[in-house]
């Protein structure tokens, strides 16, 4: 080949090379600018840093101390959107298999469902093997051994609802301020018994305590209504009242538990109120709280206590040990983050156990929360659902029994918890049983949360007999 041949060549050569170059060079300037060429497959593997799935933010402000917690950054979680603060259209939850089990006029007047209809969350079998299971949302039973059903929390005067049914000649009970395994109903608990007409003690009778005459067994459905407070025990069997009684030692506290004996028996819709609570806010100021931080607290023209801006908390002056706290509130935007704690040392900062507020949850799924989800302890246990919505009211109750502690949110138990640390007065570092106060979170400067109806009861110790 001669040397002008080989110039011609080489000169094809390197003008092609030179386009290719600035193809690539345009490419990757369009796509700086948004302009990305038609997807025909990746040219090169994909290694741009990509958001993290759960875009969520802790509350850095309410457990920084806890040497055992994952790591958070202050600042309102993130539900979707960009960081231009553009959000994508609003997704519908998947289908929810949680039954709604009570209406707004029952959660308004402070009742919670012990059964959610599904499953026995926040019931534990006590002393033999029986067949305890959920069938139809009912609670049904019929072989193996004596024994119980119980409540892992304990409540103290209450309002009870129970519909029963029961076969022929069953022998069963309902057991009211019972220890977990009860051992003599004259002494140690109250057992409303579910019995024959020859029973010494047949339904609607307290065992071995008062019995209620005339025969009250039916094959169908019945439901009995008892209140227990203080030292009575009334009873309404199919809303006619067969029982008030008396008690010159009354129990004070203790679980509820369902009895296998004999025969096959059936439960469903138990729900609970709670009774003798005390409202914390008087409606009109802010007396019996101090405030901390940057948040403003306010009580608005309906009564309402209106937490704005953060990071902040408001204190209670009264110290709870082992209680009931009822409330309802209302984040006023998507994806809003607060809290509220309870057995807080006084006057440090959120430094108690944390009841989350945040109702966002991923994947359309209520089942998936984000930040643990309204009801969760925080950095302690999450919230089995999310139960409730922003821009909307939401009922919560908080038992705290020992360190067993039970949340309701809109009156189905997301939370059945059982602080297992060293007992420790700083709940940061281990198991704090001692009273502390409440306190009501400021999160961050975008905080924009109502808390309404907000009412407690400390639990009276148990008398053991």
């Amino acid at each position: 080949m001669d040397c002008k041949v080989r110039a011609a060549k080489w000169t094809r050569a390197c003008a092609l090379m030179s386009c290719c170059g600035l193809l690539v060079i345009c490419a990757a300037l369009l796509t700086a600018g948004g302009c990305a060429p038609a997807d025909n497959g990746p040219m090169v593997d994909d290694v741009s840093p990509r958001p993290a799935e759960d875009a969520t933010v802790g509350d850095a402000a309410g457990d920084s101390g806890d040497s055992d917690a994952p790591a958070s950054s202050d600042g309102p979680a993130q539900v979707g959107g960009d960081a231009t603060g553009d959000k994508p259209p609003k997704t519908e939850p998947l289908p929810d298999p949680t039954p709604h089990l009570l209406g707004e006029a029952d959660l308004a007047d402070g009742w919670i469902a012990l059964f959610d209809g599904v499953s026995l969350y926040g019931w534990s079998e006590q002393k033999g093997d029986a067949n305890w299971r959920v069938e139809d949302g009912v609670i049904v039973v019929d072989e193996g051994d004596e024994g119980f059903l119980t409540t892992n929390t304990s409540f103290s005067d209450y309002r009870l609802k129970v519909d029963f049914r029961a076969a022929e000649g069953t022998n069963s009970g309902i057991f009211l301020h019972t220890p977990k395994v009860p051992t003599d109903p004259e002494s140690d608990c109250y057992e409303l018994n579910i019995a024959p007409a020859d029973n010494p003690f047949p339904t609607g009778s307290l065992v071995k305590r008062q019995k209620v005459e005339g025969d009250h067994t039916s094959a169908d459905w019945q439901t009995f209504e008892v209140t227990v407070l203080g030292n009575t025990v009334i009873v309404l069997l199919d809303g006619q009242e067969v029982m008030d009684y008396t008690d010159e030692n009354p129990l004070g506290r203790g679980y509820i538990a369902l009895q296998h004996r004999e025969g096959k028996v059936e439960f469903r819709n138990i729900k609970l109120k709670p009774l003798e609570l005390t409202p914390m806010f008087n409606g009109e100021d802010l007396t019996g709280w101090s405030e901390h931080g940057d948040s403003e607290f306010t009580i608005n023209d309906d009564g309402e206590l209106h937490v704005a801006g953060g990071k902040g908390w408001l204190e209670s002056d009264t110290a709870l040990g082992d209680f009931v706290l009822q409330l309802e509130c209302k984040t006023n935007a998507e994806g809003l983050n607060s809290g509220v704690f309870f057995r807080c040392i006084p006057g440090e900062e959120m430094n108690g156990y944390e009841s989350q507020i945040h109702n966002g949850f991923k994947d359309r799924d209520r089942s998936n929360p984000v930040d643990a989800g309204t009801g969760a302890i925080f950095r302690r246990t999450t919230a089995r659902r999310v139960m409730g919505d922003d821009n909307v009211w939401v009922y919560k109750t908080i038992i705290a029994d020992g360190p067993h502690i039970a949340v309701w949110v809109n009156g189905f138990q997301v939370t059945d918890w059982t602080d297992e640390r060293q007992v420790d007065a700083n709940p940061r570092r281990g198991l704090r049983l001692e009273p502390g106060t409440v306190q009501i979170q400021g999160h961050d400067p975008t905080t924009d949360v109502l808390f309404r109806n907000l009412r407690q009861r400390e639990q009276p110790r148990r008398s053991e007999p």
